[in-house]
């Protein structure tokens, strides 16, 4: 199989996928369907502009449904970018680990320079290399259609308490999370040997740990708990069923995630 040629290929349909999300965020030109939360008088001058990037005084929004419709392909575009890394870092080396001085083992490392803000904003900006795993949720809470309207004769301080509003599709909603998650794939995608080089480096911690554990005859630390396989079990992320509104991008998912378990499967050495 010609693995360049299908990573190539599932890439360049990736980004046209993003490119098509960009612009239904209105992040790539004039007429950005995107409102600008301005903090001061600047908001009464400039409600809508062409800004990508979120800053401290300028907060991308969003309608919901057009929030919605956004991050219901997103999902699956993060999921397929993510193992397009795995496959790309199929045939890379695993890196040497460091070796560490038995004198200093349980000693704490000195801070590194950066602000912890700084490194989250990092992480942020960063494709996770990990598919977030699924939620089991519990009984839903029922959900009250009203409330209670108390109020006392001839007081005219008691002001009677009106239900909560149920959210409309064009409420506003803070798009400054989605357009980071935009930037993220979009530099994945750019750069595909560097995040595979970071997938390759996750690979031998985590196989330097696992032989670590066995050498030592002794578990893993009671409380910590580690990942030790990428994918989540089951269906990926944004997964949809063929037919039922489907878009390319789970095609391109469908394709890449059968790609990523043939790579991952351990080899047979007998």
């Amino acid at each position: 199989m010609d693995w360049s040629a299908a990573i190539e290929t599932n890439r360049e349909a990736l980004r046209r996928i993003l490119a098509t999300l960009v612009a239904m965020a209105g992040l790539g030109n004039g007429q950005s369907a995107i409102g600008i939360r301005q903090s001061g008088s600047a908001q009464a001058t400039d409600d809508r502009t062409d800004c990508p990037l979120p800053t401290a005084d300028r907060h991308p929004t969003l309608p919901r449904h057009l929030h919605r419709a956004v991050l219901r392909l997103l999902r699956p575009a993060e999921a397929a970018a993510r193992r397009l890394v795995i496959v790309m870092a199929r045939d890379l080396p695993h890196p040497k680990m460091r070796t560490q001085d038995p004198s200093l083992e349980g000693r704490t490392h000195a801070p590194s320079p950066a602000s912890p803000t700084a490194r989250k904003a990092a992480r942020r900006a960063t494709l996770p290399l990990f598919d977030p795993l699924p939620r089991w949720r519990g009984p839903r809470r029922p959900v009250s259609a009203g409330v209670p309207r108390i109020s006392f004769p001839g007081d005219g301080a008691s002001v009677p308490l009106f239900p909560r509003q149920p959210p409309m599709p064009d409420d506003p909603i803070d798009a400054t999370r989605l357009a980071l998650r935009l930037r993220a794939v979009a530099a994945a995608l750019d750069d595909l040997p560097a995040h595979a080089g970071r997938f390759a480096r996750w690979r031998a911690r985590r196989d330097a740990a696992r032989q670590d554990n066995v050498q030592r005859e002794s578990p893993a630390r009671r409380g910590i708990t580690r990942r030790v396989w990428p994918l989540r079990p089951g269906r990926p992320p944004g997964w949809c069923r063929e037919g039922r509104h489907a878009h390319p991008v789970h095609d391109v998912l469908n394709i890449v995630h059968d790609l990523a378990f043939w790579t991952m499967e351990p080899t047979d050495t007998s």
